[in-house]
């Protein structure tokens, strides 16, 4: 007697949407929209040869499928006195999941946190964050950074030049 094999599927299986399949057209919208989130409809149209309704059920295609999380505009950071970029390693004292929790969740309340990544390796975790200069970055860290649980090490290096920042993924 043959026996039928049968695959489970888990719920976010189940659940997940299908992947979205980028043709040139889409590719060419988020090429520009990553250089220009601020175009217009009509102008981002005319750039990948489509009328401005389609390009817009485009645009609204993958804005639902996550592929556009948001449109910012990116600010001049020392024009508003955040010029100095900080760069820290932070080691925590117990590698526990609670430990980890408890600093991910403090570490979104840092003035200045701008971003913040676990990694493998010699830290466990690395911030990127901005300030006005060494003497605000000094208050910051006996005021904030001290105080933030579970860590055990605080690497600090402040980025004398910024040779590389780009928001714009290859497409």
């Amino acid at each position: 007697m043959a026996t039928a094999k049968i695959k489970l599927r888990t719920k976010s299986e189940a659940t997940r949407k299908p992947a979205l399949v980028l043709d040139r057209t889409d590719k060419a919208i988020l090429r520009a929209l990553q250089r220009d989130a601020s175009i217009s409809n009509l102008a981002l149209a005319g750039k990948v040869s489509l009328s401005p309704p389609a390009c817009l059920r485009r645009v609204e295609r993958l804005k639902a499928a996550g592929l556009i999380r948001g449109i910012v505009a990116l600010l001049n950071p020392g024009a508003l006195e955040a010029g100095m970029l900080v760069v820290i390693g932070v080691v925590l004292d117990r590698s526990t999941p609670e430990s980890f929790a408890a600093f991910e969740n403090a570490v979104q309340k840092v003035s200045g946190c701008m971003e913040c990544h676990e990694v493998t390796g010699e830290f466990d975790y690395f911030m990127m964050l901005r300030t006005k200069d060494s003497e605000s970055f000094n208050r910051l860290h006996a005021e904030q950074l001290l105080y933030l649980p579970g860590v055990r090490q605080i690497r600090t290096f402040m980025v004398l030049k910024q040779v590389l920042s780009t928001t714009q993924f290859p497409i």
